[in-house]
């Protein structure tokens, strides 16, 4: 059970990320210590456990008008004391834009950067890295993984000289899709990595049978895509009120619900909603703070998206 003194400082914070969202381009706020963080097995480096995701949202034009609402959710991220950016080569301009923001909000250096390559042939692989570092602006990355799978074996020997370079810290697979669990597996089976990404939301499920399961025995982290299914979650619970037992939970919105359904997998490292507008992004912050349901508030949030 939490203290009373955990109880309130969370209160307090909540209040706090509530009260400043709307100043956030001029006024800056930081709450460290105060996101549930996780550690990952490899290293026992801690992260904050709410990332943010870059797929489509960060995918624009690099303008002043296009950049100004996205300018505020980094600064709401950073300043909220979260640090995972999770982008890809694939995701259009989204790590052009990623690099330019870090750069604008003066927050170079804050965030952990994962990115991934999605390339056939050592070269190309290769060749996509170094235009992501320029992409980000960055001269080492936290995170490259393999997207979808697609080279595997090929991408992680190469992975593997960049973090013996130093270039990279972390190397790890991917796959949007469930029916791919068992091929991911097989490569965990041959393969050391020190992530795995996958889609997991009380929509889909799947990969508590046995893929986190078995990321949780190995020591490999995880990072969650989609929990709230690209709106869709969201969308069948627009304009109803949270119901009573949310309170259990000291959630305060249907997306943090669903992230705390997330979180309360202890399998989870990190998740990354997706959010282009800064109070989504602050909302989703709260939900890396306070209680977490347990079995039975973890089915009552599955039901009420059923």
């Amino acid at each position: 059970m939490p203290s009373r003194r955990h109880f309130l400082q969370c209160s307090a914070t909540l209040l706090t990320l509530a009260a400043v969202t709307p100043l956030l381009p001029r006024f800056t706020f930081a709450v460290p210590g105060q996101l549930l963080q996780r550690k990952i097995p490899s290293s026992g480096e801690a992260l904050p456990v709410i990332g943010l995701g870059t797929s489509r949202t960060f995918d624009v034009d690099l303008d002043d008008d296009s950049l100004e609402p996205l300018d505020e959710v980094m600064r709401t991220f950073i300043n909220g004391g979260a640090r995972v950016i999770d982008t890809a080569p694939s995701y259009g301009a989204s790590e052009a834009v990623t690099g330019e923001l870090l750069k604008r909000t003066g927050t170079q250096g804050k965030a952990f950067l994962a990115t991934k390559v999605s390339a056939t042939g050592r070269s190309r692989g290769m060749a996509q890295f170094e235009a992501s570092l320029r992409a980000l602006q960055a001269d080492k990355l936290d995170l490259v993984q393999v997207h979808n799978l697609q080279d595997t074996r090929t991408q992680l020997d190469l992975l593997r000289e960049l973090k013996e370079q130093g270039k990279v810290r972390y190397i790890g697979i991917t796959h949007s899709r469930e029916a791919a669990h068992d091929d991911l597996l097989e490569v965990l089976a041959e393969e050391r990595v020190d992530f795995v990404q996958v889609n997991y939301s009380v929509a889909e499920r799947n990969a508590e049978k046995r893929l986190l399961p078995y990321c949780a025995e190995h020591g490999i982290a995880t990072l969650i895509n989609r929990p709230f299914q690209r709106g869709q979650l969201l969308s069948r619970v627009k304009g109803e009120p949270l119901p009573d037992w949310a309170m259990e939970t000291d959630a305060t919105s249907w997306a943090q619900l669903l992230l705390k359904f997330i979180l309360a997998n202890p399998a989870v490292t990190v998740v990354i909603p997706a959010t282009s507008n800064p109070r989504y992004m602050a909302d989703n912050l709260k939900a890396g703070l306070g209680r977490l349901p347990d079995a039975a508030l973890r089915e009552k949030i599955a039901q009420a998206f059923a």
